[in-house]
């Protein structure tokens, strides 16, 4: 149980979505699934996503941005449930497992995919930990609009057929856009606490209503982008992402009315519901095609 409070179940959402997309979008550009570099795609950006959380969880507690003021999920270190040692050897056993699964994708795919998984493994820790740690620096949004939208996307369709078109470019601004809302939600909601402990994260740079402007801007964007898919003569299936909409717009209204608080763990649920509702109904729409 301690392990699964650690890996952040309700996150795993922002590694799935993608390669669902990825792989939906294969099938309507007319290519052939293949079926288990798609299953591999998914293991080992799942496998990366658990060990970015565990080095988060390990290093987040030793630089003192989790304390007894969290206002957000409690964390494994944070509760002493588990220490920051084992959390990190956790992480380097989960990119283990990410590069072991991630070998069949870097045989279909070359050069390419060795390097993403080189950059996926090194940013793994690096968003966190290291040197240039990128979600002290106010860099975390970039690094998960590439990892977890434009590349794991595109990287998703590249390995299976090759090709890296502007569709692919396009779905992974709009997978992208929605997981950065949940840190984006995060980052505001703990404003205060990062402050105290040096995290420069774009609230604490920028301020509140910054903060609020980019969540809601991240949830707008991906709808708009959807012109592109009515464009390409998607009809009908472009609007399924629409059903998310309502969870869009109570995440962004709700934002605006409230102070950062404990309300927004709330947020990050309806979040993770928008993306989940949104990218399952584009992958359908593409599937369906």
């Amino acid at each position: 149980m301690n392990w699964f409070l650690a890996i952040r179940p309700k996150t795993l959402v922002a590694g799935i979505v993608p390669v669902l997309v990825g792989t939906g979008l294969v099938s309507a550009e007319g290519h052939p699934v293949r079926w288990l570099l798609a299953l591999c795609a998914l293991v080992s950006a799942l496998w990366i996503q658990i060990a970015t959380n565990l080095f988060n969880d390990a290093i987040d507690f030793k630089k003192g941005a989790d304390t007894k003021e969290r206002l957000g999920p409690m964390r494994s270190a944070q509760m002493g449930l588990l220490t920051p040692e084992k959390l990190l050897w956790g992480g380097w056993i989960c990119l283990t497992l990410a590069l072991l699964f991630g070998i069949p994708l870097v045989v279909a795919g070359g050069w390419v995919l060795v390097v993403i998984g080189l950059f996926s493994l090194l940013f793994a820790y690096g968003y966190t930990g290291g040197p240039f740690p990128l979600a002290y620096k106010g860099l975390g949004e970039i690094f998960v609009l590439l990892f977890f939208g434009l590349i794991a996307v595109g990287g998703t369709f590249f390995v299976q057929t090759g090709l890296w078109p502007l569709g692919a470019v396009v779905a992974g601004l709009q997978v992208g856009c929605l997981a950065t809302v949940l840190l984006a939600v995060n980052n505001l909601r703990d404003v205060l606490q990062d402050q105290k402990a040096g995290k420069k994260t774009l609230p604490v740079r920028f301020g509140i209503p910054f903060g609020r402007l980019e969540i809601c801007g991240l949830l707008v964007f991906p709808f708009i982008l959807n012109l592109f898919w009515i464009s390409r003569g998607c009809g009908w299936r472009a609007i399924l992402p629409f059903l998310a909409a309502p969870f869009a717009f109570e995440v962004g209204r709700g934002v605006m009315r409230h102070a950062p608080g404990p309300i927004y763990n709330y947020f990050l649920a309806r979040v993770a519901l928008t993306q989940l509702n949104f990218g399952g109904m584009l992958a359908v729409g593409f599937f369906w095609q």
